[in-house]
């Protein structure tokens, strides 16, 4: 990249390795953004060589989140979101879709790459009546992502927990639904759980370029099975349809029919 509109600003190269592809800056690079290096270009064309898939995985993903973030507003009344994994910023983020709906919205984002802190004041805009506040903290230390995030949440009050292909990172799936389980027992009743992640047994290419993938030094994405996915929401109120291709779960009225994916999702509710 040389255009210098393009190009992470320089000040941030310090806290950045950019010898080595990351998952975040391919994933936006993926969904048509510019916060990337072309190191993560480079991976994101050989993984799009493997699968071309993959673009309508992340395309889809993103659309996901829209919809169930529009669900939780209208439909659940929730009012505060705890977005983990949030990832670079891109259009439609979480605050972006709740605060058009309901401007009193309040949203914590928590990521720990030094690329998503140095864009997260593009996450921090508001509506006056609301906030949004973010939290450099990694999944796998949930005490310390849930004692931040009660300065800007009331944990007291339901709270949509949003883990959109974070829980990928974590290798162990007991230490994944370990991690569930805590954030989720600390918000209360009427509080929502939203997960979406990669799934294995759909698509044997998409399989084998997330294989080749892992292998190449990047942070490692683990796949699991659709079961897999479904247990994090073990004890929970499954709002229909379920756990599906995240393109199926609820599509926007009119659109086309919707392709299977290899990524499921699914929302549900604490009792």
């Amino acid at each position: 990249m040389t255009d210098p509109a393009t190009t992470p600003e320089p000040a941030t190269h310090q806290h950045i390795d950019t010898s080595v592809p990351h998952s975040a800056r391919i994933w936006n690079y993926w969904l048509g953004g510019k916060d990337n290096y072309p190191v993560d270009e480079e991976a994101g064309d050989a993984y799009t060589a493997v699968f071309p898939g993959i673009v309508t995985i992340a395309r889809s993903s993103r659309a996901f989140l829209r919809r169930t973030i529009s669900y939780l507003v209208r439909e659940a009344g929730i009012r505060q979101f705890l977005d983990i994994g949030t990832g670079l910023p891109t259009a439609e983020n979480t605050h972006e879709v709740a605060q058009r709906l309901a401007p009193e919205a309040r949203i914590v984002y928590v990521d720990n790459d030094p690329m998503v802190l140095a864009h997260a004041r593009a996450l921090l805009y508001s509506s006056a009546a609301g906030a949004t506040a973010y939290i450099d903290a990694d999944v796998t230390d949930p005490d310390r992502i849930l004692a931040v995030a009660a300065e800007t949440l009331d944990l007291t009050r339901p709270t949509a927990l949003i883990l959109s292909n974070i829980l990928g990172h974590v290798a162990d799936h007991g230490q994944a639904r370990s991690i569930v389980d805590r954030l989720m027992g600390a918000l209360p009743s009427g509080s929502y759980l939203a997960v979406n992640d990669g799934s294995l047994g759909i698509d044997p290419v998409f399989e084998q370029a997330q294989e080749a993938y892992n292998n190449s030094g990047a942070v490692p994405y683990n796949l699991r099975t659709v079961e897999a996915i479904t247990s994090f929401f073990d004890g929970l109120e499954l709002i229909e349809p379920g756990v599906v291709p995240v393109t199926r779960w609820r599509p926007d009225p009119g659109s086309p029919a919707p392709e299977i994916v290899a990524e499921h999702g699914g929302l549900a509710r604490k009792p």
